[in-house]
């Protein structure tokens, strides 16, 4: 099985847009509000965030030009919200990103 790595490399690869990065850091957050609101009997409110969270994650991917990385496996929907927690917390501490293939097996045999 691939390592959690791997799946963020790929993850990355995918989401390189900046649109698409934006809808996901506001998309994803909404999703998991919309459940918890749900779990609270706030229906309305839970619907409308989780739906609307959803249409920024296809939104994002219909800018980018390619299909949400869920469609590969159910793995990707654990790995999405890393990748946003990753990336905000990138944003607040100011450190700079790595290339995308910088890590990746390809990039070291190459080398």
């Amino acid at each position: 099985m691939p390592s959690l790595a791997h799946y963020m490399t790929q993850y990355d690869h995918e989401h390189e847009s900046g649109w698409n990065k934006f809808l996901h850091g506001m998309g994803i957050p909404m999703i998991f509000a919309g459940i918890a609101l749900l779990l609270f009997m706030k229906w309305a409110w839970g619907a409308g965030f989780f739906l609307g969270g959803w249409a920024f994650l296809f939104l994002g991917h219909r800018i980018e030009g390619n299909h949400p990385a869920f469609f590969q496996g159910p793995i990707y929907l654990l790995v999405g919200p890393i990748w946003v927690a990753k990336e905000a917390w990138m944003l607040l501490t100011g450190t700079p990103r790595r290339p995308a293939s910088e890590g990746t097996p390809q990039s070291d045999a190459m080398k």
